[in-house]
């Protein structure tokens, strides 16, 4: 309701739809006519504000044009007394300005402390209307004595993360944290290594030697400043050995003596606190220094016919014995020469006829090298054209004891094997000929680019559907005259080769794990080659290695590079990974021409269209390669999780006769072939293997390998180790760069006639998993030989070629590829072979090929060579629907 008069205007305010004459105000005030429609707008509105200890607060309200202004705090109206007013005029718009402020004190907003939070808003009048503003709050500002967490000191080593706890008082305003290190203000934005949270606490991210210190946690606001007790963060370091030094030179001139070398706890030298290193800084090793040998003439030799000079000579070595160790040479000649009597000396005449019946020899000898060459014309020309037939290789070896029929099962439940007699009528059960191209009898490896072995001596081998059994010492000589293969070992057991054709066959270097797979059709019809497969020494290559990588598998060679393949071979090798492809980044290298190595695939991220791809199962890698070459496996690990597989095996002297007694523990790559070496090693040395070898995680985690012994009776036994056990480095084990390694326990028998020792052997990688061996044994009895179940000896052939070397034979081969590589729309087709098979993950690599079936079970020969069960192949077929393709007799006579 509003009442006007000229001079004076009554304005009353209608709160909540009602009026209420105990709050009517009146207002006196003219303003112009050309501004009395407008309502009132605020110029300033009234803001929150802090009450800090008594000091009152002061609200401010201004507004145009305003006739009134007036504050209501927490709902009720201030007195009118209790405002201070201030009247202007805008020079811009010629309005009237009004301006009111108030004063709110401590006890005002102490009254209403607890039940609601204290605000005040003005409203402004003028003859239009009324306006109201924002609500401001008024609070009373405060800041605890206490705080709520407190950080707490620490001893952390260096480089480890700090974390520090700050939870600072309570207070209104809240209180913002600071951080101080020994009273100075750490600053996150000029040093990146600290961190404040969202929530007040302080990380170090990386503890350095220069973070030690006294840290503050610093809380504040408008009322006060607290600082909270210091926390004293001490960073140490632990020692750590630095290499050993060289050994000395032998303590003894001549024969037994001493030598030792030293180290240092100085990388890095322990500080604040950090724990010394642990083990011995000094070690001492017996040495046996050779004897200087001075060196002794030989005899001389007769002497030597009277030249046309008139002299003859006689010589001698000193080779008896050859000087050694710093001894001395020989003194004196070792040539003499002597003029001949005048009886010896020939004549000029007698020389003229010397160089006479020289020429009449030398054109005899060319006479017999002509004639000698005609022959061999005459006999090559003769056996091309009567002898070629014979060796010409024959498609009935593929066919032999294997007739297809189309018969029905007797028995519902044996659908998927049938019996067939084999056809005697067959003559030929195996092929002895040779199988050179009948057009290409000269060119043998007709191969477009690579280094090439020589080609074998004219008759020296054939390939034969079995065994082959050439003469390895050959082989390896033949091969190191080859300019690449100069760097190949000369280690005949260790290296298998054999002669192939389009039809196959297999390479295996017994008791190592390592075969080669040469399937059928990957060797061009018409071409003959000479592959070889071996084993290198890691030692001898140097592999590169850096950070975090480790070699997980042999080194093995297999060509020669360069040769043409049709289809993939499948080189099959042992590796000691954990096997799990989310710990490691597994990568194939392989050694280019000039002895380079190059990442050629990444496991787990193969593409079908690369020459290279892998398959890892639990201890076997199986690659299939489209070239031959030098490869290796190398794993880096990815986190801490990741392990490799070392085998643990303990041997120790087959004859002791003293009192001392070694027990030796060889710590290697859980692979066959470094078993295999260290056996044959042992086996030399007469070493006897006392316990079962123990398989352990060796984890990425950068402790050592610790070996102890314990339990020893110490009324019969001593350790002669001066610290309490001994230790492997990790950096020795992980780079893999060692075939083995192996530390050696000597103990003392007290009495000769103590035989049986009991004792405890623990290894075990320091903060991680271990191994113990409880030994108990008779010493003077040799019970376990070292050729003993452990060594599997593989008595197989190492080379074989054609169907022999095969479990499925070709025909039956060419049926179930025939019958499974054509799309079905049931899926019964290669697709579900590989489901059967457990090789699905393969899927995008095997439909990459022409025939998906082939590559399947070329896998399948490599992975079941020894142990395959062709009638479970058949079980799966039958499962598929396609048992036709598998009705055949299932025996060795007819396979």
């Amino acid at each position: 309701v509003l009442l006007r008069s000229f001079a004076r205007g009554l304005v009353c305010l209608e709160r909540e739809g009602e009026f209420a004459e105990e709050e009517c105000v009146c207002v006196c005030s003219t303003l112009p006519a050309a501004f009395s429609d407008l309502l009132p707008h605020f110029l300033v509105e009234p803001e929150d504000e802090y009450i800090v200890k008594n000091k009152p607060v002061t609200l401010t309200c201004r507004s145009t044009p305003a006739t009134q202004i007036y504050f209501k705090c927490n709902g009720e109206w201030v007195h009118q007394d209790d405002h201070l007013i201030e009247r202007t005029v805008d020079p811009a718009t010629a309005l009237p300005v009004m301006q009111v402020t108030i004063e709110i004190t401590r006890q005002q907003v102490e009254k209403i402390f607890g039940l609601d939070e204290y605000w005040c808003q003005c409203v402004a009048w003028s003859t239009t209307g009324t306006q109201k503003s924002q609500k401001a709050y008024i609070r009373i500002a405060y800041l605890r004595k206490n705080f709520e967490e407190e950080p707490q000191g620490k001893e952390v080593a260096l480089d480890q993360e700090v974390l520090l706890r700050c939870h600072p008082p309570e207070g209104v305003p809240q209180a913002e944290v600071e951080w101080q290190r020994n009273e100075d203000v750490i600053d996150p934005a000029s040093d990146p290594n600290f961190f404040i949270t969202a929530d007040h606490n302080l990380i170090i991210k990386k503890a350095r030697l220069a973070d030690t210190g006294n840290y503050t946690c610093v809380a504040k606001n408008i009322v006060a400043r607290r600082k909270s007790t210091s926390a004293t963060v001490l960073i140490y370091v632990n020692g750590g050995w630095s290499t050993w030094t060289t050994w000395s030179s032998c303590s003894a001139v001549c024969g037994r003596g001493w030598q030792k070398r030293s180290r240092s706890c100085t990388n890095p030298t322990p500080l604040n606190g950090g724990t010394s290193c642990e083990g011995q800084n000094i070690q001492k090793s017996a040495c046996v220094a050779t004897c200087p040998v001075d060196g002794g003439w030989s005899e001389w030799s007769k002497w030597s016919a009277c030249g046309a000079d008139c002299s003859m000579w006689r010589s001698r070595e000193c080779t008896q014995p050859s000087p050694g160790t710093g001894g001395k040479d020989c003194q004196g000649l070792d040539l003499q020469s002597l003029n001949c009597t005048s009886e010896q000396c020939p004549q000029s005449e007698s020389v003229s006829g010397a160089e006479d019946v020289a020429l009449y020899v030398g054109m005899v000898a060319v006479a017999l090298c002509l004639t000698l060459l005609l022959i061999v014309v005459v006999l090559v020309y003769r056996r091309k054209k009567e002898g070629l037939d014979a060796d010409v290789a024959d498609s009935s070896i593929l066919t032999t004891g294997f007739q297809p029929m189309g018969i029905k099962p007797s028995k519902p439940g044996n659908s998927h094997l049938l019996t067939i007699q084999p056809d005697l009528t067959t003559t030929t059960t195996s092929y002895q000929g040779t199988l050179r191209s009948r057009h290409d009898t000269t060119g043998k490896f007709s191969m477009t680019n690579g280094p090439l072995l020589d080609p074998l001596p004219n008759g020296s081998h054939t390939l034969h559907n079995g065994k082959l059994n050439p003469d390895p010492a050959d082989f390896v000589s033949r091969l190191s005259t080859q300019s690449y293969f100069k760097t190949l070992p000369r280690d005949v057991a260790n290296t298998s080769y054999g002669t192939f054709n389009f039809l196959g066959g297999r390479l295996t270097i017994p008791n190592t794990g390592i075969s080669l797979l040469i399937p059928p059709e990957a060797i061009p019809r018409g071409k003959i080659y000479e592959i070889y497969l071996t084993v290198q020494r890691k030692e001898d290559l140097r592999l590169p290695l850096a950070g975090c990588q480790t070699l997980l598998s042999p080194v093995v060679s297999c060509g020669p590079p360069g040769v043409v393949l049709s289809r993939p071979v499948i080189l099959s090798m042992d590796h000691c990974s954990d096997a799990c492809l989310d710990n490691w980044a597994i990568r194939l290298k392989k050694q280019n021409y000039e002895g380079a190595w190059e990442d050629v695939l990444l496991m787990g991220e193969e593409l079908v269209s690369e020459p290279y791809y892998c398959q890892l199962e639990a201890e076997t890698c199986r690659l299939f390669s489209e070239q031959l070459g030098t490869f290796a496996l190398v794993g880096e690990s990815l986190h801490m999780g990741a392990a490799k597989r070392l085998r643990l095996v303990l041997f120790s002297d087959a004859y002791c006769s003293t009192l001392e007694y070694n027990i030796r523990v060889y710590c290697m790559d859980d692979t066959q072939d470094v078993f295999k070496e260290v056996m044959q090693m042992e086996r030399q040395l007469g070493g006897r293997l006392i316990d079962e070898p123990h398989v352990l995680l060796f984890k990425d985690s950068y402790h050592n390998l610790r070996l102890s012994i314990h339990d020893m009776p110490q009324a019969h036994w001593r350790s002669k180790l001066l610290a309490g056990y001994q230790e492997i480095p990790f950096y020795h084990i992980w780079n893999g760069s060692q075939r083995y390694l192996h530390c050696t326990f000597t103990l003392e028998r007290l009495s000769l006639s103590t035989c049986e020792l009991t004792c405890q052997l623990c290894v075990w990688q320091v903060e991680g998993e271990g191994q113990s061996f409880s030994l108990d044994f008779n010493i003077a009895k040799d019970t376990r030989a070292v050729d003993s179940e452990f060594l599997l000896m593989d008595n197989n052939a190492t080379a074989l070629a054609g169907p022999s070397a095969f479990q499925i034979p070709y025909l039956i081969r060419q049926k179930i590829c025939s019958s499974l590589d054509a799309p079905c729309p049931n899926g019964a087709d290669w697709r579900m072979l590989a489901q059967r098979l457990k090789l699905e993950r393969h899927m995008s690599f095997f439909a990459s090929k022409a025939s998906p079936t082939s590559v399947i079970l070329d896998l399948w020969e490599a992975q079941h060579f020894h142990s395959g069960n062709i009638n479970q192949l058949a079980t799966v077929m039958a499962d598929i629907g396609k048992q036709e393709a598998m009705i055949f007799l299932v025996s060795d006579g007819e396979c």
